[in-house]
């Protein structure tokens, strides 16, 4: 059905999502209180309404249990320690320890180049619902992509192929213990206007 004039886009809901989106912060560190596996799911729900080329729904979503963090700690431990030393490998597995929540996003791979770059836009835009989510219920997060999610390690110990999927991201999620701020650049120092 047609209208003769525009939807108002002066609303409450609207300024009240606006303000969702811009709040939104990386957390590094979380409270010791656990994150409802309901929850999670809901957010997981929602990352894949993403939008994703020819509905290719690239993405693939890995909950780390103990087990798997407990390998994953050891990974990080061992490259950390391979780069810097024994300090600081030992510091950063600490520093990881106290993760409350851990998600692996991958995305399928294609022959396809360009298919390729329209799913792995497709999978941070998953990520990106995920995190929203998850904020406007009072969960913090942060999306790490460090040496670990690139090294086959760590595919072994997702019992994963990296020649059918890659990571796009190691997701930790929690409770913010600490909420940073942030500001950004002015809108006209990242817009152009063209004719």
């Amino acid at each position: 059905m047609a209208r003769d004039d525009a939807p108002s886009y002066e609303t409450e809901a609207l300024r009240r999502f606006a303000e969702v989106l811009m709040a939104r912060r990386t957390i590094d560190l979380y409270l010791h209180t656990p994150v409802p596996e309901k929850l999670v799911a809901e957010a997981l729900e929602t990352a894949t309404w993403a939008p994703n080329h020819h509905v290719t729904e690239p993405w693939r979503f890995y909950r780390l249990g103990p087990e798997t963090v407990a390998q994953t700690l050891d990974l990080c431990c061992d490259i950390v320690t391979a780069k810097k030393g024994p300090e600081a490998g030992d510091f950063k597995k600490q520093r990881w320890r106290e993760k409350p929540g851990w998600l692996v996003v991958t995305c399928q791979t294609s022959d396809d180049s360009l298919r390729q770059t329209e799913d792995y836009a497709a999978c941070c835009a998953a990520i990106q619902n995920f995190t929203l989510y998850l904020w406007k219920a009072g969960v913090g997060s942060k999306w790490t992509t460090g040496a670990i999610t690139r090294d086959p390690r760590f595919a072994d110990i997702l019992g994963i192929d990296f020649a059918h999927e890659f990571v796009v991201g190691l997701i930790w999620y929690g409770y913010p213990k600490l909420t940073p701020t942030q500001t950004r650049k002015d809108l006209q120092q990242v817009l152009t206007d063209l004719p």
